[in-house]
């Protein structure tokens, strides 16, 4: 008898889960900002846990095929400290936005009409439910800050990420990486989400940003002072993932054993969301 193998996800099935788990994700992190902000359903603590909620489904979702990143940075991080080709961080940027762009059209969709209730005129009213703002449009900071507060926290992000998955460490037992990686989401919306709305995933802010804009939000780009903001969220991520992953490698990852036969921190499983 023959012996059955696994297929190997070539690039495009690795952009089709990438596409799929940010897609989920989406759906239900817009998707409850809309429920609450429009519907007038649920509170910040339902924003946070349905966010923390999406991550873990979306990564259970991709994670055999893609490594569920379902974050540019995650997959630049991966590029620059492990051995994540290069190749592959575009076409990837490109699946996770596209994914996360096509679930917040589902979401305008079919909110379509309490949003036209509570915002007629498709205003920075409501413009928060598809993408950040500084302050969350009523506080006052302004584009440094946010900058400030994507780069802390996408570090926070990558740092406990690499932590969690890095298999000479204590990571969670079982197939229960997605949960914790989810639970860290939650964590940082409950801790960081006043100052830029914590969107700490480019792909999260552009996409929906981009599908407001094409369906009636023409103020999409900037923020409440009439300045281009769109940026902050993509910078800012990037910036702080590499310094979070550096920052472990220098005080936690080098000082880890590596006489076991397991893998150092640069050489990653098939997938960097399940335990070792």
């Amino acid at each position: 008898m023959a012996e059955q193998r696994t297929p190997v996800p070539g690039t495009v099935g690795e952009m089709a889960a990438e596409f799929a788990g940010t897609m989920i994700l989406i759906l239900f992190g817009v998707g409850v900002v809309a429920q609450v902000v429009a519907g007038g359903l649920g509170d910040h603590d339902s924003i946070a846990w349905a966010w923390g909620l999406g991550v873990t489904l979306g990564v259970y979702v991709s994670a055999r095929v893609s490594g569920a990143h379902l974050n540019p940075a995650v997959t630049f991080t991966l590029a620059v400290f492990r051995d994540f080709p290069w190749r592959k961080v575009l076409p990837y940027t490109l699946a996770q936005t596209a994914g996360a762009f096509v679930a917040a059209l589902i979401v305008r969709w079919n909110y379509a009409e309490v949003l036209a209730k509570v915002d007629p005129d498709h205003t920075l009213k409501t413009q928060g439910v598809f993408s950040t703002l500084p302050g969350n449009g009523t506080l006052p900071v302004h584009t440094m800050g946010a900058l400030r507060d994507q780069i802390i926290g996408t570090a926070i992000l990558l740092f406990l990420i690499l932590a969690l998955t890095d298999p000479r460490n204590s990571g969670p037992a079982a197939n229960l990486g997605p949960v914790v990686i989810g639970l860290v989401v939650v964590a940082i919306g409950f801790a960081w989400g006043t100052d830029a709305g914590y969107a700490i995933n480019p792909a999260r802010d552009f996409g929906p940003r981009l599908a407001s804009f094409l369906t009636g939000y023409q103020g999409a780009w900037r923020d409440q002072y009439g300045e281009l903001y769109f940026w902050v969220p993509i910078v800012g991520p990037l910036v702080g993932g590499v310094l979070g992953a550096g920052l472990y490698k220098g005080l936690v990852g080098r000082f880890l054993p590596t006489g076991d036969g397991t893998p150092p921190v640069d050489v990653p499983s098939r997938s960097h969301y399940e335990a070792a």
